[in-house]
């Protein structure tokens, strides 16, 4: 549960703290001293939309920063240690900065965190019920939701969810499945053609630079063995051969050396000179001797390139983008051979998804209707002391053409606030008041069920008094035995069954608009009720009035501190 809660420069709160405690607490004020402001900074710091609109005149920054004991809240210790976090004696501490220049920050145990995980961390420790939040009760979603965490089905439900989330992602693979291979289908004949094309010439990668080589050496074979011939016989076998010329010159050093041994390296140098040229004389004379004179091949050569350069013409602009291509249009086919075992394979994963999908929808619908029967009977015990007597509320199925993640049908709650007229959508039978009391009777409902924590109520007096606001105040002390429940009210009658009472006052200071919180002590209380009874605090009647409601009203006793928090 929250135990403490501190803003600073949010709105015209300059410096609020509250010290919250288990049971029934009510924040109190007159209207627009910033009541409703203190919700709206706590829905912040769970997460809530942060704009820089809330920052305080003249402050650079809003801050709001709260502690909560989670003792016993397994999935919240288990939120922490999945994001690594610890929870020292139990308690969680939260920080949000919302900026006036720049982005809102946040902090969990002192680690920077993103407000969709304090919005995690939150959903499971407050529910906020804010002023308007009675509408929810006509979605659809939220009166399936509330269905569900009545009957113990929301595992069950995520179960049908994720069946069903399946079957569809299957569903979705297999038509894409059948679409390409209706495609392929399509033009598998022109497939195999191109293939066989490609296959059929049996392409070898570099083939074609081979080619090229040997239908150029034969295209010049003549040349070739003529000017071989010509260098063999210059550098070795004619008359005055460079093999000739560097024996003599090899020798003549050779013998100077014996003078002058530096001389010696480069009679060496020449007489290795003299073998590398009569080598290569002789590879020469090997391969004129080997040049083949072989029209019949060059033509065959030139056959085999047209083929080639036709390939390449008509499947890429090089022989590797043929082979490519080949591969590209093998795999094709293959797609198409075995895109029938894949779409068999497909469909059977895909009915045993629906067939799983549609088990578990069944089971949820049981449970639901049953649960549905239990929560009208629940609910309609609670309406007549919320001044909703002779009111009848009904949870009503409809049966979906289609499969749906949320099950085989749509849920509607119905309600007639009138005796004999049949029940019908509440958002044409119920005002605003009577919605509000609805959502409260459903709260009390879901009270002993629901594990979360701390509930908040902002207003959720809305257009009643009298003996209803009684009633409510009633209705939330029975609530807040199993949890923490602060509630913002304007109503004496409700203010008067808290356990901790808080009063919001505003005053100007420096010219500027603050506002401060006050725990109330036993007299200040007393002050505060009568005010709110519409009397003089400082008239006699009116005090006796407020002990008169407050002894009636029998809240458990108070902690008789003060605190002044401006």
């Amino acid at each position: 549960m929250l135990i403490e809660l501190r803003i600073r420069n949010f709105a015209v709160l300059e410096d609020l703290a509250m010290a919250l405690e288990p049971g029934l607490s009510v924040v109190s004020g007159e209207t627009g001293a910033g009541k409703s402001i203190v919700v709206n900074a706590l829905e912040v710091l769970l997460g809530g939309r942060a704009s820089s609109a809330v920052v305080r005149t003249g402050a650079a920054r809003a801050i709001v920063e709260g502690v909560a004991d989670i003792e016993g809240l397994a999935e919240v210790a288990a939120v922490l240690e999945e994001l690594g976090m610890e929870a020292d004696d139990h308690l969680v501490v939260f920080r949000r900065e919302v900026r006036r220049e720049g982005r809102s920050r946040a902090w969990v145990n002192g680690s920077p965190v993103t407000a969709s995980v304090l919005r995690r961390i939150g959903s499971l420790l407050v529910d906020i019920h804010g002023q308007h939040e009675h509408q929810r009760l006509l979605s659809a979603d939220f009166q399936r939701e509330v269905l569900d965490a009545f009957g113990g089905c929301r595992e069950l439900a995520d179960r049908v969810a994720g069946a069903y989330r399946r079957a569809a992602d299957l569903e979705h693979r297999l038509e894409e499945l059948e679409e390409r291979r209706r495609e392929l289908a399509s033009r598998a004949d022109f497939i195999r053609f191109r293939l066989g094309e490609i296959r059929g010439a049996k392409v070898r990668p570099g083939e074609d630079e081979e080619l090229r080589i040997e239908a150029r050496r034969l295209a010049n074979a003549d040349l070739l063995a003529r000017e071989t011939l010509a260098l063999q016989t210059l550098l070795h076998s004619g008359d005055e051969a460079v093999t000739d010329r560097l024996s003599r010159a090899a020798a003549l050093l050779r013998r100077r050396s014996e003078t002058d041994p530096a001389l010696a390296p480069h009679a060496a140098a020449l007489e290795d000179a003299y073998h590398r040229v009569a080598d290569a004389a002789a590879e020469l004379a090997a391969y004129g001797g080997a040049i083949d004179h072989d029209p019949a091949r060059l033509e065959e050569l030139q056959e085999r390139q047209a083929v080639l350069q036709a390939l390449m013409r008509k499947y890429g602009p090089t022989l590797a983008a043929v082979i490519e291509t080949g591969e590209a249009l093998a795999r094709e086919l293959d797609e198409l051979e075995t895109g029938a075992l894949d779409a068999a394979t497909l469909r059977g994963r895909l009915d045993r998804a629906r067939a799983e999908w549609r088990s578990a929808a069944e089971d949820l619908s049981k449970r639901r209707r049953r649960a549905a029967r239990s929560l009208s009977d629940r609910a309609q015990a609670i309406f007549p002391g919320l001044g909703l007597a002779g009111s009848r509320f009904v949870v009503e199925f409809e049966e979906l053409p289609a499969p749906a993640a949320h099950g085989l049908e749509r849920i509607r709650f119905l309600a007639t606030m009138n005796p004999g007229f049949p029940p019908g959508p509440l958002a044409r039978i119920a005002s605003g008041g009577e919605l509000s009391r609805v959502m409260l009777a459903l709260k009390s409902v879901l009270a002993g069920i629901d594990d979360l924590p701390t509930l908040v109520f902002d207003e959720i007096d809305a257009g009643i008094g009298g003996v209803v606001a009684a009633s409510v105040g009633e209705r939330l002390v029975e609530v807040a035995r199993a949890r923490q429940v602060v509630a913002i009210t304007h109503l004496a009658r409700i203010a008067a069954h808290a356990a901790t009472h808080f009063a919001v006052e505003k005053r100007t200071v420096d010219g500027a608009a603050a506002t401060r919180l006050r725990r109330l002590d036993a007299d200040e209380r007393v002050r505060e009720i009568a005010r709110m009874l519409g009397g003089d605090p400082d008239s006699e009647s009116s005090l006796s009035h407020a002990r008169a409601l407050l002894g009636s009203a029998a809240p458990e006793p108070p902690v008789e501190t003060e605190t002044d928090l401006q």
